[in-house]
């Protein structure tokens, strides 16, 4: 029988997890500020094409990064069966996958210009997001074999190789973009394309990094991850498929949400869409930390359920739900407490439309302290359900939270009744409830009553 862990045990066993994946996250928001700002010293209408371009590419990221965030999930309760075969093949058909799914949507960014015209978006903005992804796109495959890497690392508790990968790749990004956009140290200067090479080499490099410590670290040789690598596994690869494809679906359910968000603040006002970005970031950044959590407890109880120690995976989920509500907490004090200057942080006070921002965005930050609270609780719940190798049943719960309920009741707030972009926000803010109790609901209806081992 397994000894049960006190709460503290499991709560430092998750931030041992927890933090280096939290900072490999805020790494990775590292990379798009650093995009942002250097193109945005570049010129408006490079930033503005590669906000075009980076969108087409997140949102197939987002999709394809689905079966690496399942494999987690599935690794974790190998391992706790200790079932090392098993890692290796799941892991081996997540690359495959990852690659398969690189290949199959590039001509989608090589072709990219025609689809964002007809999206509506001008023609010399489309030309320039086309330049920028028919380089970076080739990117995507190391992009997702590095999540792929990230996932099989986790589960095995070497979450810190991740973090220094990660920010070994953002200072290669910061120095490509310096010499490659605007021609510094003898480059050619390339604008768009330099920011793109820069995306390209910068996932190749953080791969390969990760690659080679899978690889060649002692401790995990005996996993043989690369041996016959080329050999099919179509078991394992079904598996993959089928618990994969739904939480690629369930990421790209989420992110629409927020990308409506702001295609409604638009409609709101121009001082409201900056607010909204600005007031979006800084929940990003509390939202990177929640996400950590999350995926550290998709590990602790993956490596419960495969053992078969339901006292730990509840007592686990329990630790994870109470240090995520803890630092929600902290966050909501911190951004009804000091709203403006978070919000001038982002700011030039001497342009005239600074005040009108601040005092807007004054309000959504207010709002942005009562979604929180659900945000994480949403995002722990799925980090639990993906645990227990349960997927499709929430990306139905998230379909109906978010595009059945959350969108139309920001519509309803914003524009019939009346309340603008404070609607909007309070619509956010119902889907996302309605999203963490349903998603809650079902992880303790299904192993809240398990039988205690």
């Amino acid at each position: 029988m397994t000894e049960r862990l006190t709460y503290g045990a499991h709560m430092r066993a998750l931030l041992a997890l927890g933090l280096p994946l939290i900072g490999s996250n805020l790494a990775q928001m590292v990379l798009h500020v650093t995009d942002t700002v250097m193109l945005g010293w570049y010129g408006v209408e490079a930033l503005a094409s590669v906000v075009l371009g980076a969108s087409t590419f997140f949102i197939l990221f987002i999709l394809g990064a689905g079966y690496s965030i399942a494999m987690m999930g599935m690794v974790a309760s190998s391992l706790g069966k200790g079932d090392e075969t098993q890692v290796r093949r799941d892991t081996r058909m997540t690359m495959w996958h990852s690659i398969l799914f690189g290949v199959a949507v590039l001509p989608v960014m090589w072709w990219s210009g025609p689809i964002l015209i007809a999206l509506g978006q001008e023609p010399e903005l489309s030309a320039l997001a086309q330049d920028y992804l028919r380089i970076a796109g080739f990117g995507l495959i190391p992009a997702l074999l590095v999540n792929t890497f990230r996932g099989y690392l986790s589960a095995l508790e070497r979450t810190g190789v991740v973090l220094w990968a990660t920010m070994a790749g953002a200072c290669v990004n910061v120095a490509l973009n310096w010499m490659l956009i605007f021609g510094n140290w003898g480059a050619p200067e390339l604008g768009v394309r330099g920011a793109a090479v820069a995306t390209l080499v910068t996932q190749s490099v953080t791969a390969l990094l990760l690659a080679f410590y899978a690889a060649r670290q002692p401790d995990l040789r005996r996993f043989h991850l690369f041996q016959r690598f080329w050999r099919p596994d179509w078991p394992a690869f079904a598996r993959v498929w089928r618990l994969g494809w739904p939480v690629g679906l369930t990421g790209l359910a989420e992110g629409g949400l927020f990308n409506a968000s702001a295609l409604m603040m638009g409609w709101v006002g121009t001082v409201e869409l900056a607010a909204h970005g600005i007031a979006i970031e800084v929940a990003a950044l509390a939202f990177m930390v929640h996400l950590g959590l999350s995926n550290a407890a998709t590990v602790r109880v993956g490596h419960a359920e495969g053992r078969g120690d339901f006292v730990g995976l509840r007592d686990g989920a329990v630790a994870a739900i109470a240090m995520s509500l803890l630092f929600g907490l902290v966050v909501v004090a911190v951004f009804l407490i000091l709203p403006g200057p978070i919000i001038g942080l982002f700011l030039d006070e001497a342009k005239p439309e600074a005040g009108a921002i601040v005092a807007f965005g004054t309000v959504l930050l207010a709002l942005a302290a009562l979604f929180q609270m659900f945000d994480a609780a949403q995002v722990m719940a799925l980090g639990l359900l993906r645990g227990v190798q349960d997927t499709a049943g929430p990306l139905w719960i998230t379909v109906i939270s978010y595009w059945v309920i959350g969108i139309p009741a920001s519509y309803l707030l914003a524009f019939p009744m009346g309340f603008g972009g404070a609607g909007l926000w309070l619509g956010l803010t119902i889907g996302l409830a309605v999203a963490a109790v349903l998603l809650m609901w079902r992880f303790w209806g299904r192993w809240g009553q398990v039988e205690l081992a």
